[in-house]
């Protein structure tokens, strides 16, 4: 059983993939995870991009649960969050977390998932990430009932 976070590109700002380095960093302490960075799509046609970032995507996924980041998806409270992972966990069951580029997740991604609201707001990418990194390593310290640390 593991959990994997599979993103479209790296974050290009040096202080956002520090705060998201350290964020996947800690969540680790809590659950098994693996972090996977998919190239970019090329081109000026928003759905091409997707498509071509779906295809790596879904490869990427493997078998797993796909859980992908939408701001159309299920909005869940930090506990609720974390009590889904301590079932997936139980359940011994590979969860795969998808974040998308800039121009969001096609339907191929979208359509078979399972989906998360990480805010009521359209992120850019880089957040989404980095709010998901967080509330991983937030979730753990629930589970755990640990003080949550700044």
């Amino acid at each position: 059983m593991k959990f994997r976070v599979v993103c479209v590109g790296r974050p290009r700002d040096t202080a956002v993939a520090s705060l998201v380095e350290e964020y996947e960093r800690r969540a680790t302490r809590y659950w098994p995870l693996e972090i996977v960075e998919v190239r970019e799509g090329r081109g000026t046609d928003a759905a091409l991009v997707r498509r071509q970032e779906a295809a790596r995507l879904r490869e990427a996924c493997g078998a797993s649960m796909i859980v992908a980041c939408d701001e159309r998806g299920t909005a869940l409270e930090s506990g609720a969050f974390a009590e889904r992972m301590q079932g997936w966990r139980e359940a011994a069951r590979d969860v795969t977390f998808v974040v998308g580029g800039a121009h969001g997740l096609d339907l191929v991604v979208l359509a078979p998932s399972t989906t998360l609201q990480l805010a009521r707001w359209t992120l850019p990418h880089e957040l989404a990430r980095l709010i998901l990194a967080e509330q991983l390593y937030r979730a753990g310290t629930i589970v755990r009932r640990e003080p949550y640390h700044k």
